[in-house]
């Protein structure tokens, strides 16, 4: 098994263990899943997975930390999450890594004004009701959210694929030969076969999410939260594009991947990935307490696993590890893939790929 070198920052060839002086390229990814107002259960999963140090500071060893979505509600730690996360994007940006952060449904749900699953703890941590909404719409956190967050990211494996969340373009996927579809999909539900915004990937889906988010935090009065109050629903405004994307078969609610019989899911995983221009697709949103599921070879892959105290789940982190290292034949490359569930007491491989690619990229 490949690895053991220090992750690439910049998106250049690194030289790994036993190639001294022979180039070669390492992508390392980790990725978590929903968090839910846990800062104790977030800090030790970022050590364990060693994003961050003992003393919470970015330790360079990952190029990319992949967070997707809910870490409001059901905990008191929002605040506390938020600026840390926001602290540390600044850290891995410094350090030629980077944060990709991304809306659940918890996040649109607060924006909304449904507040069902917001404790009354959390809300005295920001100062009141009133404090809270004119933090989500219009105070930094709410500023964070339209920066930074999006509802899904399209993560190359190899930069010859463009920056991230670069659409895919199937006219362009020739030239790429390999590795055209080498990146990963990440957001917090999921991108249902039959959702009709799916394609450009991942724009139109971010593009939706943003108009939206806008539209909610723009909202003049700001509705009451419910409970108490009646429920606010979306605004006025709201586009059909904007409900379906927050509604049942949309990215951010969908659980089909989850749920669906493995006969199902593993029939129509192939065309989907196809057409989004990824290999994988990884999601929250749907938990499953006893660890990191895997269906379909891989190619679907759910890492939410209740790892707040309000689960009681295990405490859980995906690493992918992407490596390319060339052959004596001038062209041909050892393309390594490897996916691993890591926990506190162990660590799990759920895909170990290795293949001979040819391309011309480097």
């Amino acid at each position: 098994m490949l690895g053991g070198s220090k992750a690439s920052t910049g998106g250049q060839p690194s030289p790994l263990p036993g190639k001294e002086g022979e180039p070669a390229f390492q992508r390392t990814i980790v990725a978590v899943g929903d968090l839910h107002g846990d800062y104790p259960n977030m800090m030790t999963v970022l050590k364990m997975a060693k994003v961050v140090s003992e003393n919470g500071t970015w330790t360079g060893n990952v190029d990319y930390l992949v967070q997707t979505g809910d870490i409001v509600d059901r905990g008191d730690d929002t605040l506390k999450m938020y600026r840390y996360l926001e602290n540390l994007r600044v850290q891995a940006q410094k350090a030629g890594g980077d944060i990709r952060s991304h809306f659940g449904n918890h996040e649109v749900m607060n924006l909304i004004g449904d507040w069902r699953y917001v404790p009354q703890k959390e809300i005295l941590t920001f100062g009141g009701v009133e404090a809270r909404q004119q933090m989500l719409s219009r105070g930094w956190l709410g500023q964070t959210w339209r920066a930074n967050y999006t509802i899904t990211t399209r993560l190359p494996l190899h930069p010859s694929l463009g920056p991230i969340n670069t659409d895919y373009d199937p006219e362009k996927a020739g030239r790429l030969q390999d590795i055209s579809h080498a990146a990963v999909s990440f957001l917090h539900g999921g991108l249902s076969p039959t959702y009709e915004d799916l394609t450009p990937y991942p724009s139109r889906i971010n593009s939706l999410g943003a108009s939206l988010v806008k539209k909610l935090q723009e909202r003049r009065p700001l509705p009451a939260p419910h409970p108490p109050n009646q429920y606010p629903g979306l605004p006025p405004a709201t586009t059909q594009a904007e409900h379906e994307l927050y509604g049942g078969n949309g990215p951010l609610w969908y659980r089909g991947w989850a749920m669906d019989k493995d006969a199902v899911v593993c029939k129509k995983v192939d065309a989907v990935v196809e057409k989004l221009g990824v290999r994988r697709l990884v999601m929250g949103h749907t938990p499953n307490f006893t660890g990191i599921v895997s269906r379909c070879g891989g190619k679907i892959l759910l890492i939410d696993t209740g790892i707040s105290h309000a689960y009681g789940g295990v405490l859980s982190a995906a690493r992918f590890s992407y490596t390319l290292t060339p052959t004596k034949q001038k062209g041909y490359w050892i393309e390594k893939e490897v996916v691993t569930a890591i926990y506190e007491q162990k660590e799990e491989v759920l895909v170990d790929s290795e293949r001979e690619i040819q391309a011309d990229f480097i």
